[in-house]
Protein backbone atom coordinates (compact mmCIF):
# COMPACT_ATOMS: atom_id res chain seq x y z
CA UNK A 1 0.00 0.00 0.00
CA UNK A 2 1.25 3.27 -1.37
CA UNK A 3 0.57 6.32 0.54
CA UNK A 4 1.43 10.25 -0.73
CA UNK A 5 3.51 12.37 1.05
CA UNK A 6 2.39 15.95 2.26
CA UNK A 7 4.67 18.65 1.24
CA UNK A 8 4.75 21.91 3.17
CA UNK A 9 6.57 24.98 1.88
CA UNK A 10 6.94 28.55 3.12
CA UNK A 11 8.97 30.09 0.65
CA UNK A 12 7.33 32.98 -1.32
CA UNK A 13 8.27 33.78 -4.50
CA UNK A 14 10.53 36.98 -5.50
CA UNK A 15 7.94 39.44 -6.72
CA UNK A 16 7.33 42.69 -5.27
CA UNK A 17 5.06 42.85 -1.85
CA UNK A 18 1.93 44.90 -2.19
CA UNK A 19 1.05 46.27 1.29
CA UNK A 20 -2.79 47.27 1.54
CA UNK A 21 -3.66 50.39 2.99
CA UNK A 22 -7.16 50.55 2.65
CA UNK A 23 -10.56 49.31 0.48
CA UNK A 24 -9.00 51.57 -2.33
CA UNK A 25 -5.70 49.32 -3.00
CA UNK A 26 -7.93 46.32 -2.42
CA UNK A 27 -10.43 46.95 -5.51
CA UNK A 28 -6.78 47.67 -7.82
CA UNK A 29 -5.53 44.18 -6.26
CA UNK A 30 -9.13 42.59 -7.03
CA UNK A 31 -9.20 44.07 -10.61
CA UNK A 32 -5.95 42.89 -11.65
CA UNK A 33 -6.57 38.81 -10.64
CA UNK A 34 -10.36 39.52 -12.60
CA UNK A 35 -10.81 38.27 -15.86
CA UNK A 36 -12.43 40.99 -17.28
CA UNK A 37 -14.68 38.80 -19.63
CA UNK A 38 -16.28 37.17 -17.11
CA UNK A 39 -16.96 39.98 -14.50
CA UNK A 40 -20.21 40.83 -16.09
CA UNK A 41 -21.24 37.29 -16.75
CA UNK A 42 -20.45 35.22 -13.90
CA UNK A 43 -20.32 35.34 -10.40
CA UNK A 44 -16.92 34.60 -8.52
CA UNK A 45 -15.90 34.73 -5.13
CA UNK A 46 -11.87 34.72 -4.06
CA UNK A 47 -10.13 35.82 -0.82
CA UNK A 48 -7.30 37.65 -0.58
CA UNK A 49 -4.43 36.01 2.00
CA UNK A 50 -2.43 38.81 4.14
CA UNK A 51 0.17 38.28 6.44
CA UNK A 52 0.50 40.54 9.89
CA UNK A 53 1.44 43.07 8.45
CA UNK A 54 -1.28 43.60 6.01
CA UNK A 55 1.02 42.14 2.97
CA UNK A 56 -0.77 40.20 0.28
CA UNK A 57 0.70 36.23 0.45
CA UNK A 58 -1.88 35.44 -2.30
CA UNK A 59 -5.16 35.29 -3.80
CA UNK A 60 -6.85 32.06 -3.64
CA UNK A 61 -10.12 31.70 -5.96
CA UNK A 62 -12.60 30.12 -3.60
CA UNK A 63 -15.81 29.15 -6.27
CA UNK A 64 -17.02 30.64 -9.58
CA UNK A 65 -21.18 30.18 -9.88
CA UNK A 66 -23.59 31.67 -12.24
CA UNK A 67 -25.28 34.36 -13.14
CA UNK A 68 -26.65 35.30 -9.51
CA UNK A 69 -24.75 33.43 -7.33
CA UNK A 70 -21.58 31.44 -6.24
CA UNK A 71 -21.27 28.90 -3.01
CA UNK A 72 -18.84 29.23 -0.94
CA UNK A 73 -17.81 26.36 1.37
CA UNK A 74 -15.74 28.41 4.97
CA UNK A 75 -14.45 24.94 5.81
CA UNK A 76 -12.27 25.27 2.66
CA UNK A 77 -12.15 29.13 2.73
CA UNK A 78 -10.48 28.65 6.29
CA UNK A 79 -8.44 25.86 5.72
CA UNK A 80 -6.56 27.56 2.87
CA UNK A 81 -5.99 30.58 5.25
CA UNK A 82 -4.41 27.75 7.71
CA UNK A 83 -2.17 26.43 5.31
CA UNK A 84 -0.93 29.62 3.94
CA UNK A 85 -0.29 30.78 8.01
CA UNK A 86 -2.66 33.86 6.81
CA UNK A 87 -3.53 36.85 10.19
CA UNK A 88 -5.87 37.95 7.88
CA UNK A 89 -8.32 38.03 5.06
CA UNK A 90 -10.45 39.95 2.25
CA UNK A 91 -13.32 38.46 0.82
CA UNK A 92 -13.81 39.33 -3.25
CA UNK A 93 -16.79 38.99 -5.24
CA UNK A 94 -18.49 40.23 -8.49
CA UNK A 95 -22.02 41.04 -9.34
CA UNK A 96 -22.36 40.37 -12.65
CA UNK A 97 -25.38 42.24 -12.98
CA UNK A 98 -23.54 45.79 -11.97
CA UNK A 99 -25.47 46.08 -8.67
CA UNK A 100 -23.31 47.14 -5.91
CA UNK A 101 -25.30 46.19 -3.01
CA UNK A 102 -25.11 43.58 -0.74
CA UNK A 103 -27.33 40.83 -0.87
CA UNK A 104 -29.12 39.08 2.40
CA UNK A 105 -26.82 36.09 1.69
CA UNK A 106 -23.89 38.23 0.99
CA UNK A 107 -24.59 39.17 4.60
CA UNK A 108 -25.23 36.29 6.05
CA UNK A 109 -22.15 34.97 4.84
CA UNK A 110 -20.06 37.66 5.71
CA UNK A 111 -21.38 37.62 9.42
CA UNK A 112 -20.75 33.80 9.31
CA UNK A 113 -16.86 33.63 8.17
CA UNK A 114 -16.59 36.34 10.67
CA UNK A 115 -17.71 34.59 13.30
CA UNK A 116 -15.85 31.22 12.35
CA UNK A 117 -12.40 33.29 11.94
CA UNK A 118 -12.46 34.87 15.76
CA UNK A 119 -12.33 30.80 16.55
CA UNK A 120 -9.29 30.47 14.50
CA UNK A 121 -7.47 33.78 15.31
CA UNK A 122 -8.23 35.24 11.91
CA UNK A 123 -8.74 38.40 11.49
CA UNK A 124 -11.78 39.46 8.47
CA UNK A 125 -10.60 42.65 7.39
CA UNK A 126 -13.24 43.47 4.38
CA UNK A 127 -15.67 41.85 1.79
CA UNK A 128 -15.64 44.02 -1.22
CA UNK A 129 -18.36 43.41 -3.90
CA UNK A 130 -17.05 44.30 -7.15
CA UNK A 131 -17.86 45.79 -10.52
CA UNK A 132 -15.67 46.72 -13.78
CA UNK A 133 -16.07 50.48 -12.41
CA UNK A 134 -16.45 50.72 -8.89
CA UNK A 135 -17.13 48.56 -5.45
CA UNK A 136 -19.11 48.25 -2.17
CA UNK A 137 -16.50 47.83 0.85
CA UNK A 138 -18.22 46.20 4.37
CA UNK A 139 -15.82 47.65 5.90
CA UNK A 140 -16.28 51.15 4.75
CA UNK A 141 -19.51 50.56 5.04
CA UNK A 142 -19.94 49.77 8.72
CA UNK A 143 -21.70 46.24 7.65
CA UNK A 144 -18.39 44.22 9.43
Amino acid sequence: MEVSEIKISYSLPKIKKIKIHNSSDLYQVALNQWSQDTIEMQEEMKVILLNRNNVVIGIYELSKGGISGTIVDIRILLSVTLKCLASSIVLLHNHPSGNLNPSQPDCSITSKIKTACTYLDITLLDHLIITKDDYFSFADEGKL
